[in-house]
């Protein structure tokens, strides 16, 4: 039975890296590039999408209140991957691969952008009145492509169990048994069934949750960051030195830190930074899409937020990794991914490794609740059946004990092959429907009218040809 499941592993690993090769990161980073050029570098226009965050849209057509929608959002991008992730991306692509991680960052939210535009253009209401969206519904009535709209439900689905689940729940089990020498099992059991009386109550019991979690566990998370970074004060020159010099260099660094080469800090770099902030997957845009708004640019430009965020917690988790094994090299080996997070946080005297517990335990389960929801619709846009989607919640619900007992390696490559499918039918609508995106962007953005309401968003864009 070892055996096996040592083949399995090798096999999923081998898949991982074949897919996550030059042609996927070309593609993903060539469309950041892409949307960031084509819409005049839409990073500019943050101010106005932080303004746009802060107020209610009215009783518009849609589920939750765009900042619900966002708290979601965040809950599901806010989580492991910039924690966790960043640590990984670390550890085997070396300090160059936070570079990359962040500009990944940056230029995708022009992606995360149109993505959230499309699935607010193309969402649709049901008989009940509730609205639906996300990249299947802009593959189905946007290109009417419902083949591929289906594959990227079908990929999604499985991305939803590794991403959403089993890497959340098997970082939950990790640092809250190194911190209260708890069993795994024992936490898996618990989380799972936590989140199980959560997603009984559907989006808005999501959302209620992730609105006031999210904030909270944000301010505790970069509360540590910020203490570690003042005792490594200084160590702040050369750990910015280093990650940049990193990115582009594969010769040994300072501190003991050997290189590791350009392509593996641009793959781990990249890998993780989608992982953290979503951009291209289309994950997000399924929760964007039901935000009570007037048009699609001002959910465009507030969903892209998001991604901002994820890069400051990224950049924040990378400094002090990186300061802390050039400031206390006797105390972090910056190769041990599994435990690396960890072992920065426990320079913190006394409470350090349970702040990281909870820090953790927070961003993980929230994101449990955000990739539950998204998943749910993906199972929705298959079968229509109230049947299969309690089944799916049942499923969800156990594979969290499973991934709080599973290995952190295979996970990972779980996870990260996953994210990897459902890029791919997501970037290509991406592509075919920039012209959606310009004329929205230019209509609404550059002539000024964020204000003037769209006839067919307000309505949910019943319209839709669902078929």
């Amino acid at each position: 039975m070892e055996e096996m499941f040592a083949n399995i592993a090798a096999g999923l690993k081998a898949a991982d890296s074949f897919l996550w090769g030059p042609p996927l990161l070309i593609l993903l980073l060539g469309t950041h590039l892409f949307y960031t050029v084509r819409l005049r570098f839409i990073q500019s226009h943050l101010g106005t999408a932080f303004k746009l965050v802060a107020k209610q849209d009215g009783q518009l057509s849609g589920n939750v209140a765009p900042f619900a929608a966002l708290a979601v959002a965040l809950a599901s991008t806010i989580g492991t991957g910039n924690v966790v992730g960043v640590a990984t991306a670390i550890a085997l692509g070396g300090p160059g691969a936070v570079f990359w991680c962040m500009v990944t960052g940056i230029f995708g939210m022009a992606t995360k952008y149109a993505e959230s535009l499309l699935a607010v253009k193309y969402r649709v209401k049901d008989e009940s009145g509730t609205v639906h969206g996300g990249p299947m519904y802009t593959i189905l009535n946007g290109l009417h492509w419902r083949w591929m709209a289906v594959l990227f439900c079908v990929v999604a689905s499985i991305a939803v169990l590794g991403t959403g689940n089993l890497v959340q729940s098997n970082a939950i089990a990790t640092a809250v048994s190194k911190a209260f020498n708890i069993p795994a099992w024992s936490i898996g059991i618990g989380v799972a069934l936590l989140i199980g009386l959560v997603v009984i109550g559907g989006l808005k019991s999501i959302a209620k949750v992730c609105t006031w979690m999210v904030p909270l566990m944000s301010l505790v998370y970069l509360a540590g960051c910020i203490y570690l970074l003042c005792i490594n004060c200084n160590a702040l020159d050369d750990t910015v030195m280093l990650i940049v010099k990193s990115a582009f260099s594969s010769k040994a660094a300072a501190g003991g830190i050997c290189g590791y080469g350009i392509m593996l800090a641009v793959q781990y770099g990249v890998a993780r930074g989608l992982f953290s902030n979503e951009a291209g997957m289309g994950s997000e845009p399924i929760v964007a899409a039901t935000a009570q708004t007037r048009n699609a640019v001002r959910q465009g430009l507030v969903s892209y937020t998001g991604t901002f965020c994820t890069i400051i917690i990224c950049a924040m988790t990378g400094l002090v990794i990186v300061s802390c094994a050039l400031a206390h090299p006797e105390c972090i080996d910056i190769k041990d991914n599994g435990i690396l997070t960890q072992s920065c946080f426990a320079l913190i005297p006394g409470i350090g490794k349970y702040l990281l517990a909870f820090a953790i335990f927070a961003f993980a389960s929230t994101t449990i609740l955000g990739w539950f929801y998204y998943g749910e619709e993906c199972v929705r846009f298959l079968f229509k059946k109230d049947g299969a989607i309690r089944i799916y919640k049942i499923i969800y619900v156990l594979l969290i004990f499973f991934g709080s007992v599973s290995t952190l390696s295979f996970v990972w490559d779980f996870a990260n092959f996953a994210n990897g499918l459902m890029v791919i039918p997501n970037i290509v609508s991406l592509l075919l429907l920039h012209k959606v995106v310009v004329a929205e962007t230019r209509k609404y953005l550059w002539e000024k009218q964020l204000d003037l309401s769209d006839p067919q968003c307000v309505s949910g864009n019943a319209d839709a040809p669902e078929k």
